[in-house]
């Protein structure tokens, strides 16, 4: 994951990249509010470090600007303690606020728990998106299934095996990773259970059932769903 720092004062960005970098996170860095929009705009980093106490413009005018463009997460740095700061750069959009100076390590604890908390609903947003597959379409917010704009009735099994096929097109499964997928590497189902599911499906998505187009056997393999 890439992380922006964003401070004039030069020791700062020296010791805070090289923290990160033993964390395992790759650096960006700018000393300005200009040179900070352009490396978020170009190089699109995973979070910002941003101080308040910037040369050309406030770091809280440089969040403003940053939350017009898109919801990247930022960690305000500021050496003042006053609490109107805090509320001022929450307010803006910012997700955490650490007082100058920091501890590093509690620091790196901050970026990973903003990084953690923003990744989770990031995954969480994904898999609530609909999929679109031709005249296919998966619904996971209602757990439903439309072909040709028809809903579709589903178990919730045939469910979760179409949606884990469609988002991997043309990728080929054995039955017995669809197994461990589907229903749990620790659940006892027999591998006869995927060809019935499948033939289930079939039925319910494909034009021609017993000359599927879509969810297609790979004889000796196992099954793969084509666009």
């Amino acid at each position: 994951m890439k992380v922006l720092v964003v401070d004039d004062e030069l020791p700062i960005v020296e010791a805070v990249s090289y923290n990160l970098k033993k964390e395992g996170y790759e650096v960006l860095t700018a000393g300005d509010a200009e040179q900070c929009l352009e490396v978020a705009r170009r190089d699109a980093p995973d979070l910002v470090l941003l101080d308040v106490m910037l040369p050309s413009a406030s770091g809280f005018d440089v969040c403003r600007m940053l939350r017009k463009q898109s919801n990247i997460p930022i960690i305000m740095l500021t050496a003042r303690a006053d609490e109107t700061d805090r509320v001022v750069g929450l307010e803006l959009g910012a997700d955490d606020y650490v007082t100058k100076p920091f501890n590093m390590r509690e620091l790196m604890a901050r970026v990973k728990s903003v990084l953690r908390r923003t990744t989770a609903q990031d995954v969480h947003l994904l898999a609530q998106t609909p999929i679109q597959s031709g005249n296919l379409l998966i619904d996971p917010a209602r757990y439903e299934v439309r072909v040709n704009d028809r809903v579709v009735p589903m178990s919730p099994k045939e469910f979760e095996l179409l949606r884990f096929l469609v988002t991997h097109p043309g990728q080929v499964f054995t039955r017995q990773v669809l197994l461990d997928r589907v229903w749990g590497a620790e659940a006892y189902v027999e591998e006869r259970t995927v060809d019935v599911h499948v033939r289930w499906l079939r039925e319910k998505i494909e034009a021609n059932p017993s000359q599927p187009t879509r969810l297609v056997t790979i004889r000796g393999v196992g099954y793969k769903f084509n666009e």
